[in-house]
């Protein structure tokens, strides 16, 4: 099984990576591009047969791992091989 997992900072959280971005690209012409944020995106692959094992092994990991709760949110999709 495989998983899809969207990483963002949370709302209010300052996002200096994406300021960065959307000033670069209003220089480049695209004014019309605005509230750019920036993420991650992870994908993996778990050996677990039973969807409802996989969704909490894969919750726990992004709790204690792959995310950090403070600042980000994250959301994920199990798709089965």
């Amino acid at each position: 099984m495989k998983a899809v997992i969207k990483v963002r900072l949370k709302n209010g959280i300052l996002d200096p990576q994406g300021k960065t971005v959307n000033n670069a690209l209003h220089h480049l012409g695209f004014g019309s591009i605005n509230d750019v944020r920036i993420g991650k995106l992870i994908e993996l692959t778990i050996k677990e047969k039973k969807q409802d094992v996989a969704r909490k092994k894969i919750e726990e990991a992004c709790k204690k791992l792959l995310t950090n709760p403070i600042i980000e949110d994250f959301t994920y999709e199990l798709i089965e091989d």
